[in-house]
């Protein structure tokens, strides 16, 4: 059996979130889900969570997992908010310690304990989940973060921000514990998967020349990517990569979103006056 996937994509972080579904035992699972955070305002808002759910019971669905490919740095997880509404457990790579090691001191976050303690679920290499008649599979895919993980389930692969559609390229490998070489290699583990396995992305930015925006691919096209075919060997893509990372600003919402995630959606303890604050690091230059 293979799962259908229905996607949700939000225009303002350009983010795609899956909704896998086991037909016949009518259990799901959430992957990559987004809370809506204006930056400007600072204000919070779940109506993205909130179809998710609309989704699930309109079709009669169990929500058995939410899962997250990696700690974002462009949006803040709905993972803590579905997971309070739900019961379903929160589900993120194993070395997402590695990145909490980095990130939680970057924003004093002493709540932190950076042990992936804030998520239910920490899936390693080849570990493995049920989900109705079919089973989730982790492979690690480290590069662009270190906890990056790609879930797969029947036919299908969640690659998270490790590839983009054929025509847009690959993930930048510049954040603290990314490297351009570990991202090659994951990317050939992943093409080595069967050319007919769909690939589910991440992102879309709508690259130059396409109208719409597009989620699912194969393993067969990926391997026409435009920033594989244009460097054909491990050198020449760790030589285009990093060239192109120094010439990438940063994401937008990196700030707020890795010290939300970090927390596995949660936000910061409130402060004494009940407010809640989301830090800015401020690096004189």
């Amino acid at each position: 059996m293979n799962p259908s996937v229905q996607t949700f994509f939000d225009p303002a972080t350009f983010t795609a979130t899956h909704l896998v579904v086991d037909s016949p035992s009518g259990t799901a699972a959430i992957i990559d889900p987004v809370l809506d955070f204006e930056p400007k305002a600072g204000t919070l808002a779940t109506t993205s969570a909130d179809a998710l759910l609309a989704a699930i019971a309109h079709q009669g669905l169990t929500l058995a997992y939410i899962l997250e490919t990696h700690a974002h740095a462009d949006h803040l997880s709905a993972g803590d908010y579905l997971r309070g509404k739900t019961g379903a457990p929160l589900v993120i790579g194993a070395h997402i310690t590695d990145v909490q090691q980095v990130f939680a001191p970057m924003f004093d976050a002493n709540d932190v304990a950076p042990d992936g303690g804030q998520f239910d679920i920490l899936l390693g290499e080849g570990d493995t989940l049920p989900l109705g008649t079919l089973t989730i599979r982790a492979m690690h895919t480290p590069g662009h973060t270190p906890a990056c993980n790609t879930y797969l389930i029947g036919d299908a692969a969640f690659v998270g921000d490790t590839l983009f559609m054929p025509d847009y390229g690959t993930a930048r490998a510049d954040f603290p514990g990314g490297d351009a070489r570990t991202l090659y290699r994951s990317i050939q583990r992943i093409l080595a998967l069967p050319p007919e396995t769909r690939i589910f992305v991440a992102h879309d930015y709508l690259p130059a020349g396409r109208a719409d925006y597009r989620w699912e691919t194969t393993v067969a096209a990926e391997a026409g990517n435009i920033h594989l075919v244009g460097s054909a060997t491990e050198d020449a893509f760790v030589t285009m990569r990093e060239a192109r990372d120094k010439t990438l600003a940063a994401p937008t919402l990196i700030l707020p979103s890795l010290q939300v995630n970090i927390r596995a959606g949660a936000l910061p303890p409130e402060s004494p006056s009940g407010k809640i604050f989301l830090r800015l690091p401020v690096t004189r230059i």
